[in-house]
């Protein structure tokens, strides 16, 4: 291993998609302003988005969360409406529910990491009108198994596919089994846009009712937009290259850049306390819809890439960790936002000793039943204990990178790292 690639830095989140295309786009719309908010790339994104999953609805908004309120409001979900989510999921999917006046019921997981059908039935009530499948990391849920249920039950079932676009079951797409889905195009997921979303349905009542409501909402502001397009720049020019010299001017330098405001957060300290924020729900910008556009066009070789990387993990570390995700299943085409491996040991040290060589990998989604591990949980309305199989995963869990600039040759820096650590 030569010298600089030994101290290259390896990052599991901040704008971990974007490669030199992205950052030439960057750098021309930003000269742009013109086309920022309004332009015809909205509509062909959403034209791109229908042909590729082969659906009658897709409609985009500034994020997942602009575009799961969206939903919300087209199923007229009400107040005391429970509203079941499985646990080990982010706040952003929470909030909105809470925003409703809803009621969210936290459902345990299953061996994948994804919602549990027989602690569904469960925990199905009168009350019930909703239920929210996420196909975490990009690993299908039992999603036959689980729509059975919800008709048996008279409830709406939508997808959460943010970790899953391009994943599929039997040869059909995540996002086109329940009544209706969104996804993310958020700065670590499948595809980046830093933020971004879209709702999509074959259900026209819904439809259009998503479709009126994109039409009454505002555009973000110039300023946050240009805030999202300063992200990559200064992430891979600035904020990367900091933490390769030193962790500690590296939090410097993006705490000095989150504190005047010239980067935003991916998720905002209010919503960690179950607040919607005023950037939200907003339309897709322009300018943005472009960079989802760009990514969009290479989401084969993305996802390509990451199924390689964990055919890598797999092989490498079997044995050593248990690895949910690690199973043959003919039915699953997964899209490995992430590859989880759960440890015995203590993840905090693990973590901090991974950073003293330069590998990054807390990505937030650990340490908490509702992530960040800073959310608050009783606004979440989470109860501890509810749900003990979700909190033991958060405790152990530990996630590996997959993204289209972790190499090969990062891999196993990240093994050898991993074969490294103490019995």
């Amino acid at each position: 291993m030569n010298f600089c690639q030994r101290f290259k830095l390896i990052s599991t989140s901040l704008s971990p998609n974007v490669e030199e295309d992205d950052l030439r786009l960057i750098f021309d719309l930003i000269k742009k302003p013109k086309i920022w908010k309004k332009g015809k790339t909205i509509k062909r994104l959403e034209e791109e988005f229908r042909n590729y999953l082969e659906i009658k609805y897709a409609i985009s908004f500034n994020s997942g969360r602009s575009a799961f309120l969206a939903i919300l409001d087209a199923l007229d979900i009400q107040k005391g409406d429970e509203i079941l989510l499985q646990a080990f999921t982010c706040n952003a999917v929470v909030n909105p529910i809470l925003a409703k006046k809803a009621k969210p019921i936290y459902v345990d997981v299953d061996e994948t990491l994804n919602l549990d059908p027989n602690n569904l039935k469960r925990k199905i009530t009168k009350k019930s009108k909703t239920v929210i499948v996420q196909h975490t990391f990009g690993w299908p849920a039992k999603i036959e198994e689980i729509r059975k249920i919800c008709r048996e039950n008279n409830l709406y079932l939508i997808e959460d596919c943010a970790h899953s676009l391009g994943a599929k079951y039997k040869g059909k797409f995540c996002g086109t089994f329940g009544d209706v889905a969104f996804f993310s195009f958020g700065r670590d997921k499948i595809i980046s846009s830093v933020f971004g979303g879209m709702a999509v349905t074959n259900d026209k009542k819904i439809g259009e009712k998503i479709k009126n409501y994109q039409k009454k909402l505002d555009f973000p502001s110039n300023f946050w937009i240009f805030q999202q397009l300063l992200h990559p720049i200064l992430v891979n020019y600035s904020v990367l290259p900091a933490y390769g010299i030193n962790q500690h001017l590296g939090r410097i330098i993006i705490g000095i850049f989150h504190f005047f405001k010239i980067l935003s957060k991916a998720v905002y300290k209010e919503e960690k306390k179950g607040e919607i924020v005023k950037y939200f729900p907003k339309r897709m910008p322009n300018t943005l819809a472009i960079l989802a556009q760009n990514q969009f066009r290479k989401l084969e070789k993305f996802n390509q890439h990451r199924r390689e990387i964990v055919e890598i993990y797999k092989k490498e570390l079997k044995g050593r960790f248990e690895m949910p995700l690690d199973k043959k299943d003919e039915n699953v085409l997964p899209t490995f936002m992430r590859f989880p491996i759960l440890s015995k040991k203590d993840t905090n040290e693990i973590l901090r000793e991974a950073r003293k060589r330069k590998i990054y990998l807390n990505d937030g989604w650990r340490k908490s039943a509702v992530v960040p591990p800073d959310t608050d949980l009783k606004k979440m309305r989470y109860r501890k204990g509810s749900c003990p199989k979700a909190e033991k995963v958060a405790e152990r869990i530990i996630n590996l990178p997959t993204h289209i600039n972790v190499s090969q040759s990062d891999t196993r820096r990240i093994i050898d790292f991993f074969l490294n650590l103490p019995s």
